[in-house]
């Protein structure tokens, strides 16, 4: 039991299922989200939303494939511009990166170097 106790109660397994929940919530705002915009465009356009699931140009059957390419770049776009941006522009602002230095190693390896330019090796 101990085990299966370590198992559940690990940091990385509880952000995991907060994540899946989120993202899974976050999910049905991005599809409202997307069902408003393409509403949006077929008001602009004087016609019904777009869908290309019945063009078959020489009897291929692409305008699924063609439907379901626009929802995802509309959705990427969505999620790109309205959290991905955001929420790098804030983390930048509240927590911003420190300049540690060089690295202990870089530094060691840096300091060999030297030294063995100061007794005339090779570098």
């Amino acid at each position: 039991m101990t085990g299966f106790k370590n198992f559940i109660l690990r940091g990385n397994l509880v952000e995991l299922a907060v994540a899946v929940i989120i993202g899974t919530s976050f999910a049905a705002v991005v599809t409202a989200f997307t069902a408003m915009l393409l509403s949006f465009v077929a008001k602009i356009t004087g016609g019904s939303q777009p869908n290309f699931d019945s063009w078959a140009p020489g009897d291929i059957a692409v305008g699924q494939f063609l439907t379901a390419a626009v929802a995802f770049l509309i959705l990427a776009a969505v999620v790109y511009f309205f959290v991905v941006t955001p929420y790098t522009k804030a983390k930048e602002r509240f927590f911003p990166t420190e300049d540690k230095g060089t690295p202990a190693d870089v530094a060691l390896l840096e300091e060999i170097r030297d030294l063995l330019k100061t007794r005339g090796g090779a570098v």
